[in-house]
């Protein structure tokens, strides 16, 4: 099968591209450094033309208002190219708890995203996937002051890029899911105590300090970010920071 990986140079796509490729498909990644615009449509009936399946792990360049504008036209450019080229199955890839924080508008955008995936043209599907451990270091970040991190405890269930990746080329190899595949880490932590973990493991010298108004994550409430009946993923945090 012929893959257009639209964001194929990424952190997932650059890695989705070689699993389906070493499977034997041929896969093409496809980003702005390769010549193609999701906004302004340039390069795109190129990029998709004979392919298969279009997988767009594309990304908002903000998380905040403007992230909803870019979905929306990046996923009707993609959608009338595919449609164009006689593309048979469109996969994306969105967050576990997506439709239940409205609070944020990069989740509002990413929902926004799948609505008009699911009421497109071409048979599709969707890989919801909780919080990467990759990401861990820039939740931090952004709530560090000093010798101090603060960190809600809301509940998080990490999940490495590679396991990412491999569900991904797996559902883009497979039939069209027409809806939604949850995948996850195998261990749920509260976003603090990942915290800790973290920077013991680091030594670095930090403390954490639990705050439920710190950062992007204050506003998520309960545990919608988890699913303790997503498709689990076999690496666990400890096993990933070594």
């Amino acid at each position: 099968m012929k893959f257009a990986v639209i964001g194929g140079t990424g952190l997932i796509g650059s890695q989705v591209v070689k699993n389906l490729n070493a499977a034997g498909h041929e896969a093409v990644p496809h980003s702005q450094s390769t010549g193609i615009d999701v906004i302004s449509g340039q390069g795109l009936g190129e990029a998709v033309a004979g392919a298969d399946v279009i997988v767009n792990l594309t990304n908002s360049p903000t998380f905040d208002e403007a992230s909803l504008a870019f979905f929306q036209t990046s996923m009707d450019n993609l959608l009338a190219a595919g449609r164009k080229g006689g593309v048979r199955h469109f996969v994306i890839l969105s967050i576990v708890g997506v439709d239940q924080v409205p609070e944020l508008d990069y989740y509002r955008a990413k929902m926004l995203q799948e609505d008009i995936l699911a009421a497109g043209p071409i048979p599709y599907s969707i890989v919801r996937a909780t919080q990467f451990m990759e990401f861990i270091d820039a939740v931090l970040s952004w709530t560090a002051d000093g010798d101090t991190v603060r960190l809600p405890a809301t509940p998080v269930q990490p999940i490495a890029s590679k396991d990412v990746a491999d569900a991904v080329a797996e559902v883009a190899a497979g039939a069209p899911l027409g809806g939604i595949r949850n995948i996850a880490g195998p261990e749920v932590f509260s976003l603090d105590e990942l915290g800790r973990v973290t920077l013991s493991h680091k030594s670095d010298g930090r403390t954490v300090v639990t705050d439920p108004t710190a950062g992007m994550f204050a506003v998520i409430k309960g545990d919608v970010l988890t699913d303790k009946d997503a498709h689990l993923a076999p690496t666990r945090y400890a096993d990933w920071l070594s």
